[in-house]
């Protein structure tokens, strides 16, 4: 059946106090991705008011074509596993039915949707700079436009950090690019792209190439590529001992699935032990329904490439293994490494009161850093409560957690205000 896509809608902001030395929001939400809209959900269900920024599914909507999800149906819910904006009510809303793996379009769609039920005044421009400003924060929008905050939550994704190998800087934007660029892969049909990687992201955009008429070489530093099974083990154990020791946030392996989809638990563990299990929740792999398309595809595996220049119309790209490619397009799927200095929005004076570890800003109690009143959700909380924020499924506790610590603190601002 063909899918029917709809838009989100236009900017919305409501009228905004402006008397002397209150702020125009209570908590402004950058982002308007399954974190950022988790957040200002679980705020406004408690009578914390929030108003979100940023265009909404922003980053799903310039991932490739074509793709889909490689997790769970479970874990594709946001904001929360059952309820008025799950996958189910979705669903039931649009009178259709899917089953895993979910197509990136749908995924978009259904993120419109919630986006368009649950916070329809999302406010689509973008935050240009974030400040300092009394007791709270001054947000400059790309308008010009300035707004104040009591409490900024960022939740702004992984766009801002993409990861590509040093040593590439010479090389031209149309010879160069990460898988993260490309909505529309058909622009490569007739060309020879080298794609660098081993995980889904790398795979997933070899295979969709393939299948355009794009000749493609994929080259992985792994000796062994590790391919996700069709099925899981659960299926096997009967629902109830399937949900005891695997969680519905499908992140981790056995057991593991089910202390990282409690940060309350996950944090409690020494500082190594956390990485480690980390490492194993979110090693490089790609899924079956990739793995089954792959032919076509020239993997080399144990490689990598260690040098690349343009010779004519072409790049001359250099390998590990001493043997040499010609292509048109090097293209890199290896990931993105959290830095949140690269945020643009964030001032040297903010960047400068953050506790940051190896890009990480170090969160305590609701997602809290070191500057007060300023949050962090998604991939830049995972050091602080674990892998399950690198996920969409991890929308439900950081949207929870959140609000739990930001209402109580909005309760004893008030208590001590009326003393």
């Amino acid at each position: 059946m063909d899918e029917v896509i709809t838009e989100a809608p236009g900017r919305a902001i409501g009228v905004v106090d402006r008397s002397a030395n209150v702020p125009d929001l209570e908590v402004a939400v950058i982002g308007a991705g399954p974190h950022g809209l988790s957040a200002a959900v679980h705020l406004r269900r408690a009578g914390i008011a929030a108003q979100v920024f940023g265009e909404p599914m922003s980053f799903w909507r310039g991932m490739p074509d074509g793709m889909r999800l490689r997790s769970n149906m479970s874990a594709t819910n946001m904001i929360e596993v059952a309820g008025p904006y799950s996958l189910a009510s979705y669903m039931a809303d649009i009178g259709e039915t899917f089953d895993h793996p979910v197509s990136l379009r749908r995924f978009v769609d259904y993120g419109a949707w919630v986006q368009r039920n649950a916070m329809p005044d999302v406010d689509i421009r973008t935050v240009t700079r974030v400040a300092r400003s009394g007791g709270g924060f001054q947000l400059e929008l790309a308008d010009g436009e300035h707004v104040t905050a009591r409490r900024v939550v960022v939740a702004a994704g992984i766009a801002a950090f993409e990861n590509v190998p040093p040593g590439f800087e010479h090389l031209p934007a149309s010879r160069l690019s990460h898988t993260g660029h490309h909505a529309d892969l058909t622009r490569f049909a007739g060309k020879r792209v080298a794609v660098v990687g081993g995980g889904q992201s790398a795979f997933e955009c070899a295979v969709l190439m393939n299948e355009r008429g794009v000749e493609v070489e994929l080259i992985a530093r792994q000796s062994e590529i590790v391919w996700l099974r069709g099925w899981s083990p659960k299926q096997f154990m009967g629902q109830r001992l399937g949900s005891i020791v695997y969680a519905p946030t499908d992140v981790g392996p056995l057991w593991y699935s089910r202390l990282v989809a409690t940060p309350a638990l996950f944090t409690k563990l020494p500082r190594e032990t956390q990485d480690r299990i980390a490492q194993r929740s979110i090693r490089p792999a790609c899924s079956y329904f990739v793995k089954v398309r792959v032919d076509g595809v020239r993997v080399t595996k144990a490689t990598e490439v260690t040098g690349a220049e343009t010779a004519g119309d072409a790049l001359e790209l250099t390998l590990s293994d001493g043997t040499k490619r010609e292509v048109d397009h090097l293209m890199f799927g290896t990931g993105y490494k959290v830095n949140v200095a690269r945020y643009p929005f964030l001032t040297d004076d903010l960047l400068a009161g953050l506790n940051v570890r190896d890009g990480y800003p170090v969160l305590r109690r609701g997602f809290e850093s070191s500057v007060p009143d300023l949050h962090f959700l998604g991939a830049p909380a995972a050091r602080s409560f674990g892998p399950i924020l690198r996920f969409v499924s991890g929308s439900w506790y950081s949207g929870t957690h959140l609000a739990q610590v930001v209402v109580r603190r909005h309760v004893a601002r008030r208590s001590h205000a009326q003393r």
